[in-house]
């Protein structure tokens, strides 16, 4: 029977030699790798995504909750508010939006900004980012459908996948971006569809943008209108956006209450039309009333999807209108394919740029 015996110095020579080939250990590298990732920015507002039982989490509990989210960018975060998405008020998203552009001018290693919102009023939200943040950096913005004390809570998963797109150097020139449920959505085309369900946010027959998959952030298309540095809407200087109220039309719809959103200072309007343009009621008095008083109003259609084209006089080519049709007209805004909600918050910017009735259907036209 042989038997081999090893000697403290071969056993010491073996370990020198099995340490040699596995190379430097991982933890002195783990430095100069996080060095090399993109500078994530996370900025948090509150919404189902921190409502847990007993008191909200902050964008501090938030950035911990994410695993592995080292592995994707260097992470830092700020709290910008903690209410639900209905209590932020338009004075807060001023001041979101110009922090963010305030960001971007001044910390060039930021690749990208993550935003938390609550999901009622997500889209609007995050369209009103989509058409304020003039920076060819991505705004991500994520939020869940339950809380952190319920049961499937997807909130950390969520987050995370908002910031692996938000680091992703594809993201850039798209706009604002909605990320949940592993899916991306242009801030643009994006809504609401379900009071419950985690599937709840989709961009109607545009389709999502992309996916967030184990392996890599896929984009599979792109929007075609302005997004980014082509943006318009400057808000540095802007205190106030002007009221814009909705109404819809519904069978014997009465006018009045139009008139009641203009006597209580509504600068605009958005009519959220049955079918392509039809109204009820007494509400063409309601109109008439408007017009006299100066105030736009932008006709969107409460299908859910389909365009409002411009009036035929606004056509190149077309027939010139005649006197009647031009004061129909003269505060008319066709609202394209955007929602009621998305239509308000364009017809507010454009507002703070031009009161000039063709200037703003050319926003409407080219948004």
């Amino acid at each position: 029977m042989i038997r081999l015996v090893l000697r403290p110095t071969w056993l010491l020579a073996m370990a020198l030699l099995c340490l040699s080939a596995a190379g430097p250990a991982p933890l002195l590298a783990q430095p100069e790798r996080a060095a090399a990732l993109p500078r994530v920015h996370f900025v948090a507002t509150g919404g189902t995504i921190s409502n847990r039982d007993g008191g909200r989490l902050t964008a501090e509990e938030l950035a911990k909750s994410m695993p592995g989210v080292d592995r994707y960018a260097r992470l830092t975060f700020e709290q910008f508010a903690n209410v639900s998405s209905s209590e932020l008020s338009l004075q807060q998203w001023l001041a979101l939006a110009k922090r963010i552009n305030e960001l971007y001018a001044n910390e060039k290693d930021i690749a990208g900004v993550v935003v938390t919102s609550g999901t009622d009023t997500l889209e609007e939200t995050a369209f009103f980012l989509h058409l304020t943040v003039r920076d060819p950096r991505p705004v991500v913005v994520v939020g869940s459908m339950r809380n952190p004390s319920t049961l499937g809570y997807e909130g950390a998963a969520n987050l995370l996948e908002g910031v692996r797109v938000a680091a992703d150097p594809a993201a850039r020139n798209k706009g604002a971006l909605v990320v949940l449920n592993d899916e991306i959505n242009s801030a643009r085309n994006v809504t609401k569809t379900d009071a419950l369900r985690l599937q709840t946010f989709r961009s109607r027959e545009y389709g999502q943008l992309g996916v967030v998959d184990r392996d890599r952030v896929v984009f599979f298309s792109q929007i075609t209108q302005r997004t980014n540095e082509r943006m318009e809407f400057d808000v540095s200087k802007v205190t106030e956006l002007p009221r814009v109220d909705i109404i819809m039309v519904y069978q014997g719809a009465p006018g009045d209450l139009i008139k009641a959103a203009v006597d209580n200072g509504a600068k605009g309007i958005v009519l959220a039309v049955a079918g392509a343009g039809a109204t009820s009621g007494t509400q063409n008095q309601g109109l008439a009333y408007a017009a006299q008083k100066g105030v736009f109003v932008v006709n969107s259609t409460r299908t859910g999807s389909g365009r409002i084209a411009p009036a035929r006089g606004d056509v190149p080519g077309a027939p010139q209108a005649n006197e009647a049709q031009r004061r129909r007209r003269q505060f008319s805004v066709a609202g394209e394919d955007h929602t009621p909600i998305k239509a308000r918050v364009l017809l507010m910017l454009a507002l703070t740029k031009s009161t000039d009735r063709n200037e703003i259907q050319r926003i409407f036209s080219e948004y």
